[in-house]
């Protein structure tokens, strides 16, 4: 062979290896956690919780600060979330439970609908591997809302949400299959008497933590389809009650608050020191978080691995919990379940190295149900002309300008039945709806007034005669009569 044969040889060699490194589409993770508040994380203010990767992955790319789940509880903000429909338009829009809490009476939620286009049925057209690991939420497996239906090639993790109350379960699903864990049933609501012994509350603890299965199973994941784009869609059931995490986590913050055992009063599983747990059970998520990072760095798949981490709705109010005491919803107002602020606001923080500047802020005003034509863009395919949000690539890379949109639209009918409208500089609130279908609007300066604790809509009727437009044009009928709160076509008795 000659000199220039094999030099030229050598040059393709590396030229090609280079193009195929370079033009590889990124692989996607999407953390998602459960009940997780605005402020409970390190590099959102919080103080007594420790969570040093979450706050080195700020460091290392972007924190956004008006970031908002589509809608505030658990099931619906999942559908939003991996549909890229807001909350008028979406198929699922509560939390419909079917079946019970005991293994035989598993149940799920409404299942997502045949023909539902999802982020990851686009992602895997788009030649990526396709995985979720952690709570679904939407549909048992056999079901039309079965994952391996919706576009994942592999799901490990709970289907019925109500199963995931307990982090201890008998079983855990693969792929349409029961995996038997290592633990017996334990009924996670039944209550203990007050002054119960210490002993009592052994009957919470197993043997196998979901968390460190889920969690294996995503490592093995990502070790299995590093040569090729993945996407890892990661909802992990923390901080969501049961309290329940390994006694070694516990220990890390025994005796670092005032504790009162929690017996049950409120649902979920009992346990001696309700603070230490719910603090110890972010910082075992931060955790999960760092093992991720690292074996990415390991596998020397950083530079080309985009990173990012939210959660599905506000603290939650029960179980034992102490928003309160945490600042759980850095002082905004509601929390689970509630439109307001700390209903809603969420944490998201993303990570790309090359194309997201390290130690960015940014306060655009953003929402999950914008999450699917992000990815869509990142993996650059063409978000489906059904979706509801825009792609946020520009706000993260500061590269181009964001798509101007007029508002943001939220809508709940749980609770109470609530409709939100954010848009310039002010947020608008309905609450109510489903007692009074012409209750006022509330209106709120954010500006000036984030906290939502003065109504300003006796001073601008200008825009309160737009907002019922607004609702006319992105309110669909809903799928079940006991979410349709705005229009409904049936007189209630």
């Amino acid at each position: 062979m000659n000199f220039f044969r094999a030099t030229f040889l050598i040059l393709f060699f590396f030229s090609t290896g280079f193009a195929q490194k370079t033009t590889r589409k990124p692989n996607i993770i999407y953390i998602y956690a459960d009940d997780l508040g605005y402020g409970e994380l390190g590099c959102y203010g919080q103080t007594k919780i420790k969570t040093p990767n979450l706050d080195k992955l700020a460091k290392e790319g972007i924190r956004f600060t008006k970031h908002y789940t589509s809608t505030p509880v658990c099931a619906p903000a999942r559908c939003m979330l991996l549909t890229g429909r807001h909350g008028g338009h979406s198929f699922i829009r509560g939390n419909y439970e079917m079946g019970g809490f005991a293994d035989d009476k598993e149940g799920g939620q409404m299942p997502l609908p045949d023909g539902t286009v999802t982020i990851a049925k686009v992602l895997k057209n788009a030649g990526y591997v396709t995985g979720a690991f952690g709570k679904w939420g939407l549909g048992m497996a056999n079901t039309t809302g079965n994952p391996n239906n919706q576009g994942f090639d592999y799901f490990y993790g709970y289907l019925d949400q109500k199963q995931a109350h307990n982090y201890y379960p008998t079983h855990l699903w693969d792929n349409g299959k029961r995996d038997k864990l290592n633990n017996p049933f334990i009924d996670v609501h039944k209550k203990l008497a007050p002054g119960a012994p210490d002993s009592a509350f052994n009957y919470f603890r197993g043997n196998d933590y979901a968390i460190d299965k889920i969690a294996d199973r995503a490592q093995k994941f990502i070790t299995e389809n590093q040569d090729k784009p993945f996407f890892l869609y990661l909802p992990m059931t923390i901080p969501h009650v049961s309290l329940q995490v390994p006694d070694e986590a516990v220990k890390e913050y025994l005796g670092k608050f005032e504790e009162k055992p929690y017996y049950g009063e409120k649902s979920y599983a009992s346990t001696k020191y309700p603070r230490a747990t719910y603090a110890a059970m972010i910082t075992y998520l931060d955790k999960q978080v760092g093992k991720i990072q690292e074996q990415i760095k390991k596998l020397g798949l950083d530079e080309n691995t985009v990173i990012m981490f939210s959660s599905d709705n506000g603290t939650t109010f029960n179980g034992g919990t102490d928003a309160k005491f945490f600042n759980s919803v850095a002082g905004l107002r509601g929390m689970k379940m509630d439109i307001y602020e700390g209903g809603i606001r969420e944490p998201f923080i993303a990570r790309w190295p090359g194309h997201i500047k390290p130690g960015t802020t940014t306060d655009y005003v953003s929402v999950q149900y914008d999450i699917f034509a992000t990815l869509s863009e990142i993996a650059g395919v063409e978000s489906p002309p059904h979706s509801d949000g825009i792609s946020l690539v520009p706000a993260l890379t500061g590269v181009g300008k964001m798509t101007p949109r007029e508002y943001l639209y939220f809508e709940f009918p749980e609770k109470s039945g609530e409709i939100a409208i954010r848009f310039e500089r002010f947020k608008a609130v309905k609450s109510n709806v489903k007692i009074n279908l012409n209750t006022a609007w509330e209106l709120y300066d954010m500006q000036v007034d984030e906290k939502e604790t003065k109504d300003i809509a006796s001073n601008h009727p200008e825009i309160i005669q737009k907002l019922n437009g607004i609702v006319s044009k992105e309110h669909y009928q809903a799928t079940l009569r006991e979410w349709e709160f705005i229009d409904p076509k049936i007189e209630k008795k």
